[in-house]
């Protein structure tokens, strides 16, 4: 036994001195391994973009790394940062400190807790940090982008964000034991010794308690020596005696022994709390503070400043009389009670909501599917490819010339668009606007393009434009304009997306607040695609109850595509057999149709007190407007005519005259005009016409005439053609590239909404008679036919010519009794109605038949 205890004290320090130097060896190592990754990771992080480029050029002395550590820290940063976990890289850094401090024997740390809570950070940061910054940068790495983007697309990005909310909050219950049972053991513990505490500051005796009552009566009679002054029944709020006391001075009131003086600001802060949140002390005395009203009486300022109002809530009796000091003047502060008072229409149309719920305009065609996007075409990637070689031959070439002219530059840039790239120059100080202005042809002679067009100054920019068409343009899809977030998130009431402008950004505008729009355009450049895109983006987004259209289409091929949505989106008289407008008579009489349905919808309006479409709809989707007065919901109407120029040909002032009209008036009740054409000469859009057509687009047009035309500036006629447009909206004009939907996508989609269930028939406007017919057909007698009638009549047949002027040449008669013969003849069925410029049409085709129709006559 005393051996063996004698040779233990000898050989344990031995050993222990043994084990203890690669202890302490391999403990500091990792520690120092672990300074090395986190400074490493710190330094890539700062510099990755470098750093990762020069990741694999270890062996090149040339090539200076930025990180702390040289290349070897540019390797570790990629390897660990980029190549694989994002930022979660620190906590392996961490663990090797962990590992470290165990093998030296100094725990720190809880060993397995924390090598778990590292692993669970190690999981999910790079997956978190990947959704929060969508896969750009390295902080998510390879692992968090490549998981964040397969459960984004096997579970969307709603669900990604759920999985991640979950999993947090998971931690958070086991880490902090967040269960039911142990917080309310928690909140008992709490409450016990808050318990605990109260009793312990309560009084032991009752002479404490008769104490306190003795102060209790010294501050009521101190309460009522202050009130004997202004005796006040029946009072509300103590926010009132602020209302009223504003420009009351507060006295200075000294503070106690002991206690620091805090200045006073005379100056008073309103802090307005929008949900009526009350921060009084005693919330049940706060009734409606922001909705007191104040009696319209005079007040009379209190001439006294000592006099003060001490004002509480009770039963509406408020009454106040005062005497001032000088001035024997008594006033009266009312305030009057919040009663929400509601006639009997409010309350009949708050009893039919509770009853039936709001007006629904949809329920007719309740299970109407709104068109998928997938019925456009995908034309693949449109994303815009950067070509530098073009770009620094572009910037040279302008530069070299502007030189030439001794024009300098003191700095330019480049905005690269699907079809356009914008050179956007700073003249240098000295240089004329106009100098540089007058070198447009020059500029494109020089860069050998076809439009190029100046704008100096740029809008709102001290820069000068010169817009050059890029050599290999890219085209804009009607597909990625409609599916675009910025698209499908809109509140317009009328959305139209055009297409993108220079900047690639997606243009929208709201037809309900151009509110009429005027196209121009040469033929071939893009009107018509330009119409159809109008059209698709409305169709998109609005429910055949909101939206209808009336079509007019001289050309006849353009618009019968939308023939299909007769009984969801057209309009038409009632006594038409097609809703698509071709006959120019039928133009005239469905346009003063249009301006009596305006009329109507004006007396609608009037009747319901409101200013809008909008107020209109609201109040009878509230069911505030009796159906049983005439009101109903009423749907926007849009009136898009193709080509306006064969209309003023063929009718001129009759087409003119109610366009102009409905331009000037309708936009308030919801109708709207789409008016194209590919003259855009001053006969056809005239003064009239221009004046209440605050937004314009102009497609490529011949000559720079035609572009003042339409849009009071030359530079439609620098355009390139295939969709490109300029669109002004009032204020600047903006170039953009219109989006592309071929006739296939428009018969897709056409077919996809008339394939559903429909109204009875399209929307019947008010029935118009012209006064032609009201004057002249259905009064003929034959008793009272001119002496010349069966003459005239054999001439008209004869030469199969309707005029008036050749009546007066052929017969030798006044203007007057020729026309009088030219209405009997029309009375009678020989030839047809006016028709503006041109002749009448003559009925009876030969003098045979003319002459079995005049023998009926005389029988």
């Amino acid at each position: 036994m005393d051996k063996k205890t004698q040779k233990k004290p000898t050989e344990s320090p031995e050993k222990g001195r043994i084990l203890s130097k690669p202890r302490i060896f391999f403990g500091l190592t990792f520690i120092l391994l672990s300074a090395v990754l986190a400074f490493s990771f710190v330094s890539y992080l700062m510099n990755w973009k470098a750093d990762q480029s020069q990741a694999g050029t270890m062996l090149d002395k040339s090539i200076k790394s930025s990180n702390i550590f040289g290349k070897v820290g540019d390797w570790l940063g990629n390897i660990f940062i980029f190549e694989s976990i994002g930022i979660a890289s620190f906590i392996i850094a961490f663990l090797l400190l962990v590992v470290g401090t165990l093998i030296l024997k100094k725990k720190i740390f809880k060993p397995w807790k924390t090598i778990g809570h590292s692993l669970f950070f190690i999981c999910w940061l790079p997956i978190f940090m990947g959704a929060l910054t969508k896969g750009q940068g390295v902080l998510g790495g390879v692992y968090g982008y490549q998981i964040m983007d397969y459960l984004n697309s096997i579970i969307g990005a709603v669900g990604l964000w759920t999985v991640l909310a979950a999993s947090i909050l998971l931690y958070f219950i086991l880490e902090f034991n967040l269960r039911p049972s142990s917080i309310k053991a928690k909140l008992d513990k709490i409450n016990e010794n808050t318990i605990g505490k109260v009793k312990s500051m309560m009084p032991d005796s009752n002479d404490d308690f008769e104490a306190d009552e003795e102060l209790r009566e010294e501050a009521e009679e101190a309460e009522e020596e202050t009130a004997s002054r202004v005796t006040v029944s029946d009072t509300t709020n103590h926010t009132v005696n602020s209302l009223i006391n504003t420009k009351k001075e507060p006295e200075p009131v000294s503070a106690p022994k002991g206690f620091p003086e805090v200045p006073v600001s005379n100056e008073i802060e309103t802090i307005t709390t929008p949900n009526h949140t009350s921060f009084d002390a005693e919330p049940k005395e706060v009734s409606q503070p922001v909705s007191l009203n104040l009696s319209t009486k005079p007040v009379v300022p209190v001439s006294s400043p000592e006099e003060a109002f001490d004002i509480r809530p009770s039963t509406p009796s408020p009454s106040v009389t005062t005497a001032p000091a000088q001035d024997n003047i008594k006033f009266n502060v009312e305030v009057a009670p919040v009663i929400d008072i509601l006639d009997d229409s409010d309350k009949k149309s708050q009893e039919l909501v509770e009853k039936h719920g709001l007006y629904d305009h949809k329920l007719d065609l309740a299970n109407f599917q709104m068109p998928p996007v997938e019925l456009l075409k995908d034309y693949g990637n449109e994303e815009i490819s950067i070509n530098k070689e073009e770009l620094e031959e572009n910037k040279n070439k302008i530069v070299g010339l502007l030189k030439n002219f001794n024009v300098g530059i003191a700095e330019i840039k480049a905005t690269i668009g699907p079809t356009v790239t914008l050179y956007e120059i700073v003249p240098e100080a000295g240089i004329r606007v106009a100098a540089i202005k007058k070198l447009q042809d020059d500029i494109a002679l020089n860069l050998s393009a076809l439009g190029i067009r100046i704008i100096a100054p740029m809008p709102g920019k001290g820069t000068i434009g010169i817009e050059v068409p890029r050599k290999n343009p890219t085209m804009v899809s009607m597909r990625s304009v409609i599916a675009s977030q910025k698209f499908q998130n809109t509140d317009m009431d009328l959305p139209v997306v055009f297409g993108k402008t220079i900047s690639n950004e997606i243009f929208m505008a709201d037809l309900s607040k151009m509110p009429h729009l005027l196209m121009a355009g040469a033929t071939g450049q893009g009107k018509s695609v330009g119409i159809n895109a109008i059209l698709t983006s409305l169709l998109y987004k609005k429910h055949p109850s909101e939206l209808k259209f009336v079509m007019v289409d001289p050309k006849k091929v353009e618009l019968s595509l939308y023939s299909k949505i007769e009984r969801h989106y057209l309009a038409k008289l009632p006594d038409a057999e097609e809703a698509i407008i071709t006959d120019t008579n039928k133009v005239i009489n469905t346009l003063n149709s249009l301006c009596i349905e305006m009329d109507t919808r004006y007396d609608l309006l009037k009747n319901a007190f409101c200013k809008n479409l909008k107020e209109y709809n609201k109040k009878f989707t509230e069911r505030k407007l009796n159906p049983e007065n005439g009101h109903r919901y009423l749907p926007y109407i849009v009136l898009v005519v193709d080509e306006f120029a064969d209309l003023i040909m063929t009718a001129g002032k009759e087409v003119e005259l109610p366009i102009a009209r409905l331009a000037q008036l309708a936009r308030a009740v919801g109708i709207h005009l789409i008016v194209a054409t590919q003259r855009p000469s001053v006969n056809v859009i005239t003064g009239m016409i221009k004046a209440n057509f605050p937004a314009r687009a102009a497609f490529r047009v011949i000559s720079s005439v035609d572009s003042r035309t339409i849009l009071d500036s030359p530079g439609a006629d620098q355009l390139i053609g295939k969709g490109d447009m300029l669109y002004f909206n009032g204020n600047e004009i903006l170039r953009l590239q219109c989006a592309f939907v071929d006739t296939p996508e428009v018969e897709r989609l056409a077919e996809f909404i008339g394939e559903q269930k429909g109204y009875a028939s399209a929307l019947l406007l008010p029935e118009y008679v012209s006064e032609d017919s009201t004057s002249s057909v259905g009064t003929f007698d034959p008793n009272e036919k001119d002496a010349l009638f069966e003459e005239a009549a054999r001439i008209i047949v004869s030469t199969q010519q309707g005029s008036t002027s050749m009546l007066q040449r052929q017969l030798k008669l006044g203007y007057n009794r020729a026309g009088r013969i030219m209405d009997q003849l029309e009375a009678s069925g020989i030839v047809g109605g006016f028709n503006g410029a041109k002749a009448r049409e003559v009925l009876i085709s030969d003098l045979h038949s003319l002459e079995q129709f005049l023998e009926d006559l005389r029988n």
